[in-house]
This record gives C-alpha cells, sequence and structure tokens, in this order.
C-alpha cells in the first residue's frame, strides 16, 4: 500500500510529537513536520501534504492564513485542525475555510483515530505499518514543553472571554522566559510603554507551585469593555467591572495549567496593583516581590475593537525545578 503524504504542522515541538505519537498505527503514512504555516505550504506545494494536521496560533503564518491560501492555489490537501484555540467562532471559520474536522487541544489517539475514521482518511484499518518521517525526533525543551501547556490554558480562557463579551478573541503565540529581576521590569515596561494602566494582580499557590498573575488592562479601553459587559448600572464600578472581568480569565488559565500538570491551585482575592498609574509606579510598587522568576507574557486582543488584554503569569524560582518535574513526561 502506497505511503499517504501526512504533514504535521505546529510551531510547538512538543506538539508536533504529541501529534506523532497519536498516529494509528496501521495508517500508512509518510510524514513532513511543519514549524509554521510558511513549512506547510511549501511542503503541500511540493506534493508532501494530502493530509495536513494544523495548528492554528502560529508565527510567521498562522491555520487561517494556510486554509486561505490553500483554497487561493486551489491545492486539494485534507486538512483536520488541531488547536488549543477552542472558541466557537474558531471552530466555525475552519470548518468554513475548507477544513474537514476540528480537534481541541490536549485530545489523545482514540479522539484521532475517530475523527479521521469519521472524515474518511482512516478506511483500511489493518496491521502496524511503518511509518516514514522525514526528521529525527528533536529535543524537547522545558520552555517548549510549558509554552504549549499555557497555548492550551489560553486558548480556553480565551472562549469563557469570548463568551462574557461576545466577541472573538485573537489568540497570540505565549512567550516563555526565565527573567532576572531587571529583565522583568524591562519586559513590564515593553507590555506598558508608558500609557496609563490598571493591574490586577492574583497570587496563586499549589503542589510546591506559586507565584502571581498580572492581567493590565489600559485606562483608555475601560469604557469600552463596560460597553462590551453590557454594564448599565452606575453602581457597578470600573475596578468592580476589571476585578470580575480578572477573575475569569486569570482563573481560567490557571485552572487549566493546574489539570495538565495534576494539581490545584488556590488563588487568592484579586488585589488592585495600581489604578491609573504608570507601568513604572507598579514595578517600584512591587519590585521586592519578584526576583528570578519564569515569566509567561500573554497579550489578548478583542477582533473589531481597540482592546487588548495583556496577561502576566509570574512564577517563584523555586517553582521552576517542580513544574520541571510535572512536565517531564511531556518532555520524554
Amino acid at each position: 500500500m502506497p505511503l499517504i503524504p501526512l504533514v504535521v504542522c505546529d510551531d510547538s515541538t512538543m506538539a508536533r510529537k504529541q501529534v506523532l505519537r497519536a498516529l494509528p498505527s496501521d495508517w500508512p503514512v509518510s510524514i513532513t513536520e511543519a514549524a509554521n504555516g510558511r513549512q506547510a505550504m511549501e511542503a503541500i506545494r511540493q506534493g508532501l501534504g494530502q493530509v495536513v494536521l494544523l495548528d492554528l496560533t502560529m508565527p510567521e503564518m498562522d491555520g487561517y492564513q494556510v486554509l486561505s491560501a490553500l483554497r487561493a492555489e486551489g491545492l486539494n490537501a485534507q486538512v483536520i485542525v488541531i488547536s488549543g484555540d477552542v472558541q466557537d467562532e474558531a471552530v466555525r471559520r475552519v470548518l468554513e475555510l475548507g477544513a474537514l474536522a476540528f480537534l481541541k487541544k490536549p485530545f489523545d489517539e482514540n479522539e484521532l483515530r475517530q475523527t479521521l475514521t469519521r472524515v474518511g482518511l482512516l478506511t483500511q484499518p489493518g496491521k502496524a505499518t511503518p511509518q516514514s518521517r522525514s526528521a529525527p525526533d528533536a529535543a524537547i525543551s522545558f520552555q517548549d514543553a510549558f509554552r504549549e501547556t499555557v497555548n492550551v490554558a489560553i486558548g480556553q480562557a480565551a472562549a469563557l472571554i469570548a463568551q462574557v463579551l461576545g466577541v472573538f478573541v485573537q489568540l497570540p503565540v505565549p512567550n516563555v522566559n526565565i527573567l532576572e529581576v531587571g529583565e522583568l521590569h524591562m519586559a513590564l515596561n515593553d507590555v506598558g510603554s508608558s500609557q496609563q494602566l490598571t493591574a490586577i494582580c492574583q497570587g496563586f499557590i499549589g503542589g510546591g507551585i506559586a507565584g502571581e498573575a498580572l492581567l493590565i488592562f489600559h485606562d483608555s479601553e475601560i469604557a469600552d469593555i463596560g460597553h462590551l459587559m453590557h454594564r448599565e448600572s452606575a453602581d457597578y464600578s470600573d475596578l468592580e467591572m476589571l476585578v470580575d472581568l480578572s477573575s475569569i480569565l486569570i482563573g481560567a488559565c490557571l485552572s487549566s495549567i493546574a489539570e495538565q500538570i495534576d494539581v490545584v491551585f488556590s488563588q487568592g482575592h484579586p488585589q488592585i496593583l495600581g489604578q491609573h498609574a504608570a507601568i513604572e509606579e507598579l514595578i517600584r510598587a512591587n519590585r521586592t516581590h519578584w526576583k528570578k522568576t519564569l515569566a509567561v507574557e500573554i497579550s489578548y486582543s478583542l477582533e473589531g475593537q481597540n482592546i487588548r488584554f495583556d496577561l502576566l503569569l509570574l512564577f517563584t524560582e523555586d517553582s521552576i525545578e517542580r513544574l520541571t518535574h510535572k512536565l517531564a513526561y511531556l518532555m520524554n
């Protein structure tokens, strides 16, 4: 039986490895890996992608752009999207652009097998078949493993925010870095860009892991947020609204991370870190809290709105070893 040319496209080395591990052993495929949509398109044009397993949120060229390019160029690749962006609108859009199916991260091999069978790509299961790989296994770093964990978490949080605000949330590729205190100040300054800000901070701890979540709002956008939340009562203040929104977004992110690494986080009450203050003031007021830290930077934006939420997840230095242990099964 001839091998089916398959492209596995995801910017995360770990995510690609998870997909490769989940492929049915009786599916005769020749595999090409792509780290972004541009690489995937090059492979498809060369005849290496009759079937494509495609991520959405990627640098250079995302999954939506790949689907649009396939249609524009008349290429007949059969695409299954595998993504952490689980918004209902994301699913609707990829199917409208021609994807055969949408598989939500995290998934298991049974779900993949059922999906491949349902769309007619796995029609003659039989004995185990050798699969041809185009590249050797790549090492998976802690940052890559944790970034993919965060990627799933921010997708689930975005789905909640989309429901609350009635908009489509555009997801970023999260930045994951281990920063010294001075570098963290620089990162915070980059987020702030000297605009007037209000920030909500929420501590969390559990399973030997601790840190703070910092959600930064730009003051110029608060009225627009209130409009989306249909705020009608004058008794519902800006701060109450921002705290409520922060609880939803931070809570969803942390609960998803906790579930994936099998811990339970206790969350502190949201605190107003700064109101109508420049980012430099926020840093000065809280510099003693942050030494060396594992920092996750996420910038959500709302389609059709001039609104952005900047979320920072700051894990203490002591948490890194525990997180590495928790993620070890993914990195092997």
